[in-house]
């Protein structure tokens, strides 16, 4: 039996968050890589040895990877024997999951498949995700053997095109690091493909890889970010209450945690990011029946930023014409990752009253989202600046660079800690 596993070329299908890092560290370790996105911008800018994302180091590796000639940008996919999809899986107005970036990537690689090849599935993307990439490379290349699910693959192992889901698990801010020291978790849509996936994980992850079917790490992967957002939803409701109820909640997380099995984690003005505040709702709508739970979490944190919304708009109509400062647009602490931020809801609808001038400090950005860039009343700010002149100040994001501010500065404002950083 011919044993080899055909890894020496890599076809990176989106190079985003995950997708550019990834390349570039397997680059570093010897692969032939191709990013591919549609984005012009990106492209060029990684053919130069840049980055159009921040990450700690990422500008490095990328460099790296480039002049050593082992990392080329394409605008279109090329022939490789492996094909990792990295694009996005957002859902619709209706919470209903849009596999169409993962379509589109599956037309654009179909033409290029042959046997033996292997594709792996890291979007995070709804259970039987994997099995419909395996149909769709049916309708369109009737002539290949697709491997199939529950069925044992026997005789050479170039025979098959090989399907795999192997999901990220990193922390942006840790992304480099955590690609490499994490646990994987690899499902195979059969026992051959896992196995394919392992051995070419097990070149650059020192973390255990741990094989199971495709359908069970899909889940997995959504059952991680929604028991996230099932108790972050317990510390904003918390806040909710005691809001209500005239206690500092802050003070009060912190006492409940002193039990030794009650570990509350902190409120704030919403959930984002591009997992926890879309990936529970994958859930839902394959079983919403049955998802109560994770529904009605999903509901409270999509509230928060209306609620502190309505807390500005409350203290504005103190003002005829309020400046208010808004600190922090990232959707977490020291990244510069907009996306589902409640920060950036935030104030996108306090932008639609054109009473207000709204001075916003984002030290990890150096121009406003595209949906702010065009409103006369919303302009970026330095810290001191935005304070100095606000008369409500609104901390959304808790930067390293806010726990600086000279408190003494904020005695003659309205103030709205959604962190708990100035408590």
């Amino acid at each position: 039996m011919n044993t080899k596993l055909y890894t020496e070329k890599i076809c990176v299908i989106g190079l985003g968050y995950i997708g550019l890092p990834t390349a570039s560290l397997l680059a570093t370790k010897g692969f032939e890589v191709y990013g591919v996105d549609v984005n012009e911008q990106t492209v060029d800018m990684i053919n130069r040895g840049r980055v159009h994302i921040y990450e700690p180091d990422l500008d490095v590796m990328v460099k790296a990877a480039v002049q050593s000639g082992r990392l080329r940008a394409f605008y279109e996919p090329q022939r490789a024997d492996v094909f990792i999809i990295a694009v996005p899986t957002p859902f619709t107005d209706g919470h209903k999951p849009d596999l169409s970036y993962i379509q589109h990537a599956v037309r654009t690689i179909a033409p290029l498949m042959e046997l033996g090849n292997l594709i792996i599935l890291e979007s995070t993307s709804p259970v039987g995700t994997t099995e419909r990439i395996g149909e769709w490379l049916r309708e369109i290349r009737p002539d290949l053997c697709i491997a199939n699910r529950g069925v044992v693959l026997n005789g050479e192992q170039n025979q098959t095109v090989y399907l795999a889901h192997c999901p990220e698990r990193v922390l942006p801010g840790q992304i480099l690091r955590e690609l490499v020291e994490n646990d994987r978790i690899i499902g195979g849509i059969e026992k051959r493909s896992a196995q394919k996936t392992k051995e070419l994980y097990q070149k650059f992850v020192k973390g255990e890889l741990l094989l199971t079917d495709s359908r069970t790490a899909e889940m997995s992967k959504l059952t991680e970010n929604a028991f996230r957002d099932v108790n972050i939803a317990f510390a904003n409701e918390l806040s909710l209450i005691c809001e209500d109820m005239d206690i500092n909640v802050w003070e009060l997380i912190k006492l409940a945690n002193r039990h030794p099995r009650v570990n509350i984690l902190q409120p704030g003005p919403g959930v984002g990011g591009h997992c926890i505040a879309v990936d529970p709702w994958f859930i839902v709508d394959a079983v919403p029946q049955k998802s109560k739970l994770i529904r009605t979490a999903r509901e409270v944190n999509d509230f928060k930023p209306q609620h502190v919304v309505n807390k500005i708009i409350t203290l504005s109509d103190r003002f005829k014409k309020p400046v208010i400062a808004c600190l922090g647009l990232a959707f977490k602490p020291d990244v510069d990752d907009l996306r589902e931020s409640p920060a950036v809801q935030i104030v996108t609808k306090l932008s639609e009253n054109l009473s207000y001038r709204i001075l916003i400090v984002e030290p990890h950005v150096t121009q406003l989202p595209e949906q702010l860039r065009e409103n006369e009343n919303v302009q970026l700010s330095s810290t001191m600046t935005a304070i100095h002149e606000a008369d409500i100040v609104v901390l959304l994001v808790n930067h390293k660079a806010f726990s600086d501010v000279d408190l003494t500065m904020l005695k003659e404002k309205f103030i709205i800690d959604t962190r708990g950083m100035w408590q």
